[in-house]
Order: structure tokens, then sequence, then C-alpha cells
């Protein structure tokens, strides 16, 4: 096992890359523990919970609502959970998301830890202290930052992913080399065929590199005011991608991945070798690389994004493999380069 550590103006947390879901009780404390879980992560590893209490919720996006944190709400208050209670979400992003968030607002705030379940949550979703739901189908609008005690990636459990589920976490794999690690992004390409088989020693340093990709940003812009904005490569275009065409979080990012590398192309800061470098890395895990929906749709859901202030985006582009920048970028630019032939 390693660990890496966060420093949070909310408290510390760390990273127990490679530890193993039954030491889960050398984390809690000894008061009382509530887990919240989705019901598919309950029927899979519920007889080897840590305690009896749990709260179970859907699966999907359409469940990272306000209305489950309420729902959520309600079953604490009915079961009298007060300030001493310690939540511990079991999951993948959605369960993360969800429970880090309402540990953050129930009574002003309580303590919680996560179990991540999924490649995806391993690697970004559960590291970093984001935590939010959406609101009105618009991605992460309501949410807080927070850092939970502890997150536990034990990587036997990826091992009940789907196929496709396992893909979008490889997507984000994928964005840190691009962003931050060029020999990282080389060690991905040579080995992408063993890491997608989930070949032990090749995913160890996999989930490790990318955690500590994402742990070094964090620690340096919490609240993203300027470094952390570059863990939003793929992610402007692709949340776009996510609420009009309905795609997993992973594929609508691969997407916005390579729209990001061809307006990097058009603006002479990327040659055209790493875009397509990229592209067949994402294709070797078995990620798309265009949408299917209209891009009315889309320029009208990268309008409504967090980021835009004005008439500009913060985008994130690439100098090179393994370097990001983040620019001011017109959203008029973006309609004509979406406009363009591939």
């Amino acid at each position: 096992m390693k660990t890496l550590s966060i420093s949070g103006s909310t408290g510390n947390s760390k990273i127990l890359v490679g530890e193993t879901f039954e030491r889960i009780h050398d984390y809690l404390p000894a008061n009382r523990v509530i887990i919240i879980t989705d019901d598919n992560l309950a029927r899979l590893y519920g007889s080897r919970f840590p305690v009896e209490e749990v709260i179970t919720i859907g699966q999907g996006e359409r469940v990272k609502t306000l209305e489950t944190v309420s729902a959520i709400y309600d079953q604490l208050i009915a079961c009298e959970a007060d300030r001493s209670v310690f939540l511990v979400g079991i999951g993948g992003g959605i369960v993360c998301d969800i429970t880090g968030f309402v540990a953050s607002t129930y009574l002003r705030g309580v303590r919680f830890g996560y179990v991540a379940t999924t490649l995806l949550a391993q690697v970004d979703a559960s590291v970093g202290g984001k935590t939010g739901v959406n609101f009105k189908g618009y991605k992460n609008m309501v949410g807080v930052f927070n850092q939970p005690e502890f997150v536990v990636c034990d990587p036997q459990m990826l091992k009940t992913l789907p196929k496709r589920e396992l893909s979008c976490g490889f997507a984000e794999v994928v964005k840190h080399a691009a962003i931050a690690d060029a020999d990282y992004f080389d060690f991905l390409e040579r080995e992408s065929s063993r890491a997608f088989s989930l070949e032990a020693g090749v995913m160890e340093r996999v989930v490790y590199e990318s955690v500590a990709i994402k742990a070094s940003v964090v620690n340096q812009d919490e609240r993203e005011k300027g470094e952390r904005r570059k863990l939003n490569f793929g992610h402007t275009f692709g949340h776009a991608v996510e609420k009009t065409e309905g795609l997993p979080h992973g594929e609508a990012v691969s997407i916005g991945m390579m729209l990001a590398a061809r307006l990097s192309e058009s603006r002479k800061m990327l040659d055209r070798q790493s875009v397509e470098r990229l592209a067949r890395l994402l294709t070797a895990f078995q990620l798309p690389l265009k949408s299917r929906v209209d891009r009315h749709q889309i320029m009208d859901a990268m309008a409504r994004d967090k980021k835009r202030e004005g008439d500009v985006l913060h985008f994130v582009l690439l100098e090179k493999m393994g370097r990001a920048v983040v620019e001011e970028i017109p959203i008029s630019e973006l309609q004509i380069m979406m406009d363009s032939p591939d």
C-alpha cells in the first residue's frame, strides 16, 4: 500500500492506494458510523460492510440531485444521527459526491471518508475535496469543497466493473498524463492492453500516478483559482456533451479532450502527432472521439458552464504532451472550432 496526502483548508485527507476493503475498520472512529452506498454495491459488498447502519440510494446521474440529498437528510434525522456521526461513502463517483455533500451540510458538517469502488472514483472523483450534485440538468451546479478524512482505493474492487465503466475511469487517467506527465503518457501507450486487463502491477502504478498528479495539483490550489483548473482538461466540452447526449462522464470527457487537443493544434500550440497519439490512446481504452448530437445544444450547455466569465470560458489546452495551460477562449471561437471539419 502507498499513501498520499492532501492538506486542505477543511482538514487533511489520506489517499490509501492498494489498501484492502477488509481493513476499513482501521480507519473508522469509535463513535457511530453510517454507510451511504448504492443498491448495486449493497448487493455486491453488503455482507462485508463494517457496520449495520446503511443508507442506500439508486444509481446513475439521475440520482445525483438535491432530492436524493433531502431523502438522506430525512433518514439521518429519523435515526437521530448527531454531530458525532461519521459517514462513509462506499461506491463510485456519484456516491462519493453525494456522501461528501451530505456530510458537509448535515448539522453544518460531520466527519466522513470514502471507499472508492470504481476506477473513475479512485483516480479522480473521490480525490481533492470537491463535493456536489447536479441541478436542473446542469453538472455539479451545487456543492462545496471539503476534504474526506480518508479514501481507500482497493484494486480488487475494480474487477467487478463492466468494461464500459472501466473505460470511463481510463479517460481520467489519460487526462492526468496528458496535462502533467509525458513519461506517464508514454507508459500508458506501452501498457494500455495490460492496464485494460487490470494486470495488478500495471494498475498499481496507474492509480498511484494519477492520484499523485491530482494530489499535487490540489495541494497547490484547493479551490480551483489557478493550477487546479488544469484538471478540467476535456471537461468544459465534456460536461456539455454529457448533458445533451446522455453519455457517461468518462466518454464525454474523452470527446472533450479531443476537441481541446484540436483547439490546441489550431492555435499552433500542439503538434499534429500529439493529437493523433491522444486519439490512439483513447481508442485503446475503447473511448469515443466524436459527439453525435446537435452542436447548437452543446454550445448552449457550454454557455451555461460554471467556468464562464462574460463571453469567455477558462479552457484547458495542451502546449505539448504532459504540459497544460489555461486560456480564456471566446465562446465564438469555440463555435468556429466545432463547425470546422475534423
